[in-house]
């Protein structure tokens, strides 16, 4: 790693936060790609090559509790405009460090470059890796300042057996550094698996990426 951001998220991995001051640090992108607001307890970071004094006064123009300034809709969509960026939801963001050993399920690799999940990570993160179980998917990935993000998606028809929660697991055993999850809080299912495999909640985010 080595940038503001990369220092900020390795720090968040380690359960060090910035302080929680109910300010906003405004750092640069750790690359072209990713660029959007992370929300801890009372601090906000915005990642955006934008200039930091426009960032600064939309922040004091939205006219809500500054606590909540940088995840108001109304600066987002401000950021969005300005950069030209698009995003999807506002995330849980959540770590987990690693495990040694297997996996607690049997995976088999998928290197079809061509299968729509590897097509859909590798529009978000780089180094993607997939591997199939019966009834799922699990993705990882390097996504924001080079951290590992991991994925899951699980059959309708192999749902309520555990196995989301399993494959949470397996991306813990499957890099030897600390891996992240994003997941839409509206997800209760994928919160609930990832929070049942270990993965704590840091904060949340909003990832902007080229539109």
């Amino acid at each position: 790693m080595g940038s503001a951001l990369a220092g900020i998220v390795e720090a968040a991995a380690g359960g060090v936060f910035p302080a929680a001051d109910g300010g906003t640090t405004v750092v640069a992108q750790d690359g072209v790609r990713d660029a959007g607001v992370l929300a801890f307890t009372a601090h906000a970071v915005v990642f955006t090559d934008e200039d930091p004094e426009w960032v600064r006064r939309e922040l004091a123009a939205v006219g809500c509790d500054p606590l909540a300034a940088a995840m108001n809709p109304r600066f987002l969509t401000a950021l969005l405009e300005r950069s030209g960026r698009r995003t999807d939801t506002i995330d849980l963001l959540s770590v987990a460090s690693p495990l040694s050993g297997p996996p607690p399920v049997a995976l088999r690799e998928i290197e079809d470059g061509g299968h729509p999940r590897v097509v859909r990570a590798l529009g978000r993160r780089d180094d993607v890796r997939v591997w199939a179980a019966d009834g799922g998917v699990l993705v990882l990935g390097r996504g924001v300042a080079g951290r590992w993000e991991a994925a899951v998606e699980v059959e309708e028809e192999a749902r309520q057996r555990g196995l989301g929660r399993a494959l949470a697991t397996a991306a813990r055993h499957l890099v030897p550094e600390p891996v992240w999850a994003q997941v839409a809080a509206g997800n209760a299912r994928s919160v609930r698996a990832f929070q049942a495999a270990g993965f704590r909640p840091v904060g949340a985010e909003s990832l902007h990426v080229p539109g």
